[in-house]
C-alpha cells in the first residue's frame, strides 16, 4: 500500500526518480544491448549496422528538453570529428510522447512524437542517425538512461566503456570537463578511461508509466475559470503598444468564424505551453457588446482560460484601427508582439502556421531569456 502511495506522488509531482529504479543504467563493462529501431531518415537500425565502428556512442536525447537542445550542436561537433576516425554515433529518443505534459514543452517548438523527430533532425541539419524508441521504450528500458542526453560508449566487443554526462555543463562558456570527449579519445589511443561513470544531467526520461500525470494535469487545466471582459478603443491600442514586458500573442477571432474556431485550439495549446514563461496570450473577440454570452459558451467550451476581451463598442472599424490602422479587419488575426512592442509574427485574414509561431515564440524568449 505504502508503494502506491508512493507511487501516485510520484505521478502527481512528475518526479522521476522512482520509475529510474524500474530501469536502471546499464554497468560500466555490460554488453550493448541490441536494437532495431526506426529513424528519421527512413531507415532502421541495429547494432549490427555499425559492426565496422571501433567505438559506438549512443545517446539518448530528445526534441523538447532544453537540455538536450543545448548539446545539439556539440553532439553534431563530436560526430564530425570522432567520425573521421572511425567512431559511429546514434542518437535514440527514448520518450513517450504521451507522457510528456503541456508545461514541459514551454522551450520548445516540437515535442517527441517520430514526426516531429524529423522535423527537429532536418532544422538542425544532424548528422548521425536519430532512432524513435518511443512507443514501446523497450530498448530504452535495457540502457537505462535517467536523463536527456545521456551517452553510452561501447569499444569494439560492445562493452560499455564510459556512460554519463557530454561534459559538465549546457552553457558552454561554463564547460571545464569533456568526459565524453577525454573516453574517446583514451579509447582510441588504447589508454585506460580516467573516468568511467558520471551523473547525466536534464529533463528526467519520459517512461510510458507518466500518462497518468498528463491526464492529472489536463483534468487539472478543465477546472480552471473562464472569463470575459469588454475592452474600448483605448484598451486595444494599450494591446497593441505591450507595455507588460512579456512577449505578447493577440487573437482577434469571432464566433461566426469558421477559420477562426479551426485554430483555436491551437492557440489553448500554445497559451499551455508557454504560459509559465514571459508569455501571455490575449483573445479578442469581434463581436457585439450584447453577444458576451455566446463569446463565454465557446471560450469555456476551448477551455480558455486565458486573458479574454470582447469588443466594447458597435463601432468595429473604430475597434480595429485602434489596435492596427491597416488591419482590413478581416479575421482571424494573430499577432505576436515583444516585449518592446515589435511585431514578431503576424498573420491577417487566415490561420497562423502553428510551427512558424511556435518557433517565433521560443525565439523570443530565448533573447528575452539572457539579455
Amino acid at each position: 500500500m505504502n508503494r502506491i502511495l508512493v507511487l501516485l506522488c510520484a505521478l502527481m509531482l512528475g518526479d522521476s526518480n522512482l520509475f529510474a529504479e524500474d530501469h536502471p543504467t546499464l554497468a560500466v563493462g555490460a554488453a550493448a544491448p541490441d536494437f532495431k529501431l526506426p529513424a528519421v531518415d527512413g531507415k532502421n537500425y541495429s547494432l549490427k549496422d555499425f559492426e565496422k565502428s571501433p567505438i559506438l556512442v549512443v545517446v539518448f536525447t530528445c526534441n523538447h528538453c532544453p537540455t538536450a537542445q543545448a548539446y545539439e550542436e556539440r553532439l553534431k561537433k563530436i560526430a564530425e570529428d570522432y567520425g573521421k576516425r572511425g567512431v559511429s554515433l546514434v542518437a535514440i529518443n527514448p520518450n513517450d510522447p504521451n507522457s510528456v505534459r503541456l508545461n514541459e514543452l514551454g522551450y520548445t517548438d516540437l515535442s517527441d512524437s517520430f514526426d516531429e523527430m524529423k522535423l527537429r533532425a532536418g532544422d538542425k541539419h544532424y548528422n548521425f542517425p536519430y532512432l524513435y524508441d518511443g512507443d514501446t521504450e523497450e530498448v530504452s528500458k535495457k540502457y537505462g538512461p535517467a536523463a536527456t542526453p545521456h551517452a553510452f560508449v561501447f569499444d569494439k566487443e560492445r562493452k560499455l566503456r564510459y556512460v554519463g554526462r557530454i561534459d559538465d555543463s549546457e552553457r558552454p562558456e561554463y564547460v571545464k570537463k569533456r568526459e565524453l570527449r577525454d573516453a574517446l579519445d583514451a579509447m582510441l589511443a588504447g589508454r585506460e578511461i580516467e573516468v568511467k561513470q558520471t551523473k547525466a544531467f536534464g529533463c528526467s526520461t519520459k517512461w510510458a508509466g507518466k500518462q497518468e500525470s498528463v491526464k492529472e494535469y489536463m483534468q487539472q487545466l478543465s477546472t480552471e475559470p473562464v472569463s470575459v471582459e469588454l475592452v474600448d478603443a483605448e484598451g486595444l491600442k494599450a494591446l497593441r503598444k505591450n507595455d507588460s514586458d512579456k512577449i505578447r500573442l493577440v487573437n482577434f477571432w469571432a464566433t461566426w468564424c469558421g477559420p477562426c474556431l479551426g485554430e483555436f485550439p491551437e492557440l489553448i495549446e500554445i497559451n499551455r505551453m508557454y504560459r509559465h514563461r514571459n508569455f501571455e496570450l490575449v483573445t479578442v473577440a469581434a463581436n457585439f457588446p450584447d453577444e458576451k454570452q455566446q463569446v463565454l459558451e465557446i471560450l469555456q467550451k476551448e477551455q480558455a482560460s486565458t486573458k479574454n476581451l470582447l469588443f466594447g463598442s458597435t463601432d468595429k472599424y473604430q475597434m480595429t484601427e485602434a489596435f492596427d490602422q491597416e488591419w482590413n479587419a478581416a479575421l482571424p488575426y494573430t499577432i505576436l508582439i515583444g516585449s518592446k512592442g515589435e511585431i514578431l509574427y503576424q498573420k491577417k485574414g487566415g490561420p497562423f502556421n502553428p510551427l512558424e509561431l511556435k518557433k517565433a515564440i521560443v525565439k523570443a524568449l530565448t533573447e528575452d531569456r539572457f539579455k
